[in-house]
Order: C-alpha cells, then structure tokens, then sequence
C-alpha cells in the first residue's frame, strides 16, 4: 500500500524545487518484456510509471546498470531488435554495460550499441582495436540548475565470467582505481557538485570487487546505482542489505539496487543544495499491472506487437508436463539437480552410441553444470517449448571431458563457497557451515584426486568460466554440434513419448555443516 501511496503522490504532485534532482534506475531486466503471471513486472507498466514521474517532477535522469538482454525468447530469436529499439522509447539519458551484453560476441554488441540514444558509459573498458571502439565514454556531466552532477561508467572483469572469444581484444582496467581516479577528476577537475557511479559489478559478491568494497574504498563517489548481483535493496526491510555503506573518509555512500527482471524501479530523490548532508530519498517503485491499459505508450505498444505474437505461438507449444514447481536463482534443489541429472542421462546416451563405433570411449562418471545457466522457472503443469529455450538461452554446448579428480575438488571448493551448483545425482559435496569444503563424495566414496573422470558438462565451464577455473585443466573428447536447448527439448520429449512427466530430485547435494 505505501508503494501504490508513492505511486499516488507522484502522479499527482509538481515539484516546488528546480535543485532538486530525481534519478530513475533499473538493472537485469534480461529481456524480461512481458509482465509475469502474477502481473508483475513488463516493459509497458515500467515505462507508465517512468512517465508519471517524469510528468511529476521537473529534474529526472534515467539510467540502466547493464544486462538488458538475454534471459528469455525476444533475445533468443530476435537477438536485441527488441530490447534495444524500446529502450531507446523509453528515453534512458545513461547506459552501461552488462556481461551479456557480451553473449552474442563484440561484434553484436557494437552492431547495437551504436544505435543506443542517451550516454553509454565504460571507465574501464578499452575497447581500442576493437569493433566497439569509440562507442563509450568514461562519463558523462548533467547540469541542473546551479549544480553538475557527473557519473562515471564501471563494469565487470570479465576473466571467468565472459568466454574470451565473446569480447577479443577489449581491455579491462581495476575498476575500484578507475572508479576512483574518474570521481576525483569530476569532483576537483570538472567541478561536479555529486559524483554517481553506475556500475554491473555486483552487490557484495564473495572474495570479489564488489559496490560495498567500492564505496568502502572511495572518496568521491557519492552514490552507486548498482547491477550484476540482482540484489533487492529494499530500504523498507531492515533485514536487507545496507543501503547506506561509509566510504573511506567516514562519509556515507548510497548504495542501491532494484532486483531483476524489471520488476522494480529505483526512486533516489536528491536535494542539491543539500548534497554534504546527505539529503537523499532512496525507494523502489513496484512494476505491476494497476495501471489501465490507456496508460500505456501506443508507440511501444504498436511496435512490439508482431514479436510479442511470434514469443506467444512458441511458448504455447507443450512438450511435456513436469509435476512440481522448479523455481530458478537457487543453488542447491530440484532445478539445478534435475539439469544436471539431464545432462549425465543425455551424456551416458552419447556414450553408449559412441561405443558402437569405439569400444575405448568412456564411461560417464559425473556431470557438472551451472546454476547461472538456469534463467527461468519452471511450474507445475504443462511445460512448452518456449519455456525451455527461454530457460536455457545461451548458446552453451554439451561437452564430455576427461579431467583428474583434483581438479573437480578445486572446482568443487569454489561452487561450496558460492552455495552449491548443479552436480549430478551420484555426487554430493560436503562443506562446513562457511562453505569450506570438507569432501566430495561420488557413488558413496570419497573422490580420488590423482583418478581421471569423465565428466559431462558444458563449454562454458570447461572453459573455466563461472570461477570454476580449475576445470579448465581437462581434455575433451567430444562436443555437441547443437545447443544445449536441443538437447533438453528432445530429453524431455522422449520422456513424455515414454508416458514419464519431468519429476526432479529436491534433496540438497551440497550437505553443510552435517556432523560436526
């Protein structure tokens, strides 16, 4: 009730102030375009709202923290023609990047991005010799009224999380020291009165550059609008994380993020001419559907229409039925279990079929995949084609390696600090009640580290991307010619050719702190 009361209020209110400032946020909205079964969320109820304030308030800068694409169909079959061209409707005055920005390659990404309308932002990307060169600007100066506002662009590093290919030549920098020696500049060299820093490196990620350990080390940052993490930093939970973090000379730095997916619109209102004494209003603004379809903009609407009608024949194709929800963004559980149940059945599959014409292939021993490869739920009920290429949509491919036990426990220390990752039914991995790991146990004994196994996972990981470096060190002995996607689509219609629905295992694989 206190959100729609704001929404309210917004809509109805003039602004009394020219020094006052409001800055609009989203981040990870990954091509989340329609609104969700329960009505939350989508691209027109978000642009009715920005609109609202935008009629309410004199002073408005909107701005996105990176990750617009990738997560469901727009971008897997229409590669950004849609994201792109309706955030561009929307009138974002600031952009950065996101990692998936990356997933279609640099060339994409230039092919795109010098397109986008507003400032597009990166301190610490050099993108020299490169097809996106000249496209970013390290920061951009806004003026209001009496006062300048500058905001400096700070994006991930992209070693273990972007596959090498995806950006070529691109460069990166420490972001805290870019970070820092661009605030400075701003604030001593340029002037700016407020110096915001919009960034896609994540919340306060584990033994990683992070927004907290940015404000922490900063002196000039004065506010972060965050990204990468999907962190909700909710100011009316006092459970949430701390929006408020001190910088290194004991003054605070704001610090917020909205979530994923669109489902939130941060709202930081800042008066001016009080900036040292930190009058700021920091909210979130919910995405939902109260808004009467009048409201929204007729242009968005029209353009995305035939899109919308592809998306929609696709997702109404049912393939098969699964008889339990299978929620996405968990470590450990039904979802990440059953995927990589999925792709040690579909893996022992190839096996066998390569033994026909090769008697010395291996057998399969485990299969590794990644939680983050998992960007949709899955419900109860019938389950579409659609659904399952939205919730696979990269372009990852099934690989078998063969790799040494001490490097699938390396991995394995790294994934029980994370929380857990998708391992397959035959494994579990035990840890204290920190993540530190105590062992990993395949087909109920403790693995070997000096045994070759023979692993199923994908190249993404076999890449030693996702931090799991150390699977990296394997040989591998076959790759599939089609994506992931296929994959799972025909596992799942054989399965329902059989009479067999999808039915996962729930039970943790990642044990915590069990016996002490």
């Amino acid at each position: 009730m206190r959100h729609l009361f704001l929404f309210l209020i917004l809509s109805v209110c003039v602004s009394v102030s020219a020094e006052d400032l409001v800055i609009l946020s989203t981040n990870d909205t990954h091509s989340n375009i329609d609104s969700d079964k329960d009505g939350t969320g989508g691209i027109l109820p978000r642009k009715a709202i920005i609109d609202s304030v935008r009629n309410a308030e004199k002073n408005v800068i909107l701005v996105d923290a990176g990750d617009i694409v990738q997560g469901t169909l727009y971008f897997k079959y229409f590669h950004g023609d849609v994201e792109y061209p309706l955030f561009n409707m929307m009138g974002y005055d600031i952009r950065i990047l996101g990692n998936h920005e990356f997933d279609n390659g640099i060339e994409e990404l230039a092919k795109y991005w010098k397109d986008v309308k507003g400032a597009r932002l990166s301190a610490n990307y050099d993108f020299k010799d490169t097809p996106a060169e000249g496209l970013f600007d390290p920061y951009t100066i806004k003026k209001i009224g009496k006062h300048k506002i500058g905001f400096v662009g700070i994006n991930i590093d992209p070693e273990s999380l972007i596959q090498t290919d995806k950006y070529g030549a691109m460069k990166y920098r420490d972001a805290i020291k870019t970070a820092n020696e661009t605030a400075a500049y701003l604030k001593n060299k340029k002037k700016c009165d407020l110096v915001v820093a919009v960034t896609h490196i994540g919340y306060n990620e584990l033994d990683k550059l992070s927004d907290v350990k940015l404000a922490e080390q900063s002196r000039d940052i004065d506010i972060i609008i965050g990204g990468h993490s999907h962190t909700f930093v909710d100011p009316k939970n006092d459970k949430s994380d701390p929006y408020w973090i001190m910088n290194a000379d004991g003054k605070p730095v704001l610090v917020t993020q909205t979530g994923k997916y669109g489902k939130n619109v941060g709202y930081i209102k800042i008066n001016l001419d009080k900036i040292d004494s930190r009058d700021f209003s920091y909210d979130l603004i919910p995405v939902t559907d109260r808004f009467p379809e009048k409201a929204y903009d007729k242009k968005m609407q029209a353009f995305l229409e035939p899109y919308r009608h592809v998306v929609d024949s696709i997702n109404s194709n049912k393939i098969g039925i699964s008889l339990t929800d299978m929620p996405n963004g968990l470590k450990t559980g039904a979802f990440v279990n059953w995927t990589a149940d999925m792709a040690l059945d579909v893996a022992k599959s190839i096996s066998a079929s390569q033994k026909e014409s090769d008697s010395s292939f291996h057998e399969i021993d485990l299969a590794i995949m990644n939680v983050g490869g998992i960007r949709q739920p899955i419900y109860k009920g019938a389950i579409t084609e659609g659904q399952i290429l939205a919730t696979f949509p990269f372009s990852n491919k099934l690989n078998i390696i063969r790799i040494k036990g001490s490097d699938i426990i390396d991995a394995m220390k790294v994934a029980s600090r994370k929380g857990g990752e998708a391992i397959s039914r035959n494994m579990r991995v035990v840890a204290d009640s920190t993540g530190n790991l105590k062992n990993v146990i395949i087909d109920g004994t403790a693995m070997d580290p000096n045994k070759i196994y023979t692993v199923a996972t994908i190249d993404y990981l076999a890449e030693g991307n996702d931090d799991l470096r150390s699977l990296a060190n394997n040989t591998v002995v076959w790759k599939s010619p089609e994506e992931l996607s296929a994959l799972v689509l025909r596992y799942i219609k054989n399965l329902n050719s059989l009479g067999l629905p999808v039915n996962p295992d729930p039970t943790p694989r990642f044990v915590f702190n069990a016996v002490q």
